[in-house]
């Protein structure tokens, strides 16, 4: 896939409006299922167990009940994430599409408690919450 032209950016903000709103669904269906189904209950990918063991072999001190934008934004973080990311290329679905991660796991989706992400960082943060129990609260 190539880059927008200059003549073709005029449209960029209607992708980004586009990715806002499914990013914003994605968000919302998950906390409707969280909280009707419970954390733990359902799985967010058929590779849940090996993705969950992977990603705290890779990233065992991130503190994921309380997220910090440098284990995210930093080059260095960045780069991390990118070669732990790319490993699932041909498993996870959009495993690089835009997501929003809650950055506290205590609260709701809101714009001072969501940060973007990657699908797999989704994926990552949200089954290791619901693994080690901190998506319980949520759900009271």
């Amino acid at each position: 896939m190539s880059l927008p032209t200059a003549e073709e950016t005029g449209n960029m903000a209607e992708m980004e409006m586009q990715w806002a709103v499914k990013a914003m669904h994605h968000a919302e269906t998950y906390m409707k299922l969280l909280r009707s189904v419970g954390p733990g209950k359902f799985r967010l990918c058929p590779i849940e167990d090996e993705l969950y063991k992977d990603f705290r072999k890779n990233f065992p001190t991130l503190n994921i009940a309380h997220l910090d934008a440098d284990d995210f934004k930093t080059e260095a973080s960045k780069a991390k994430w990118r070669e732990f990311i790319n490993k699932y290329e041909n498993r996870i679905t959009d495993f690089n599409f835009g997501s929003l991660v809650r950055i506290d796991c205590k609260g709701d989706y809101t714009e001072e408690n969501s940060m973007f992400a990657m699908r797999t960082q989704f994926l990552c943060i949200e089954i290791a919450r619901n693994k080690e129990g901190l998506n319980k609260e949520i759900t009271q």
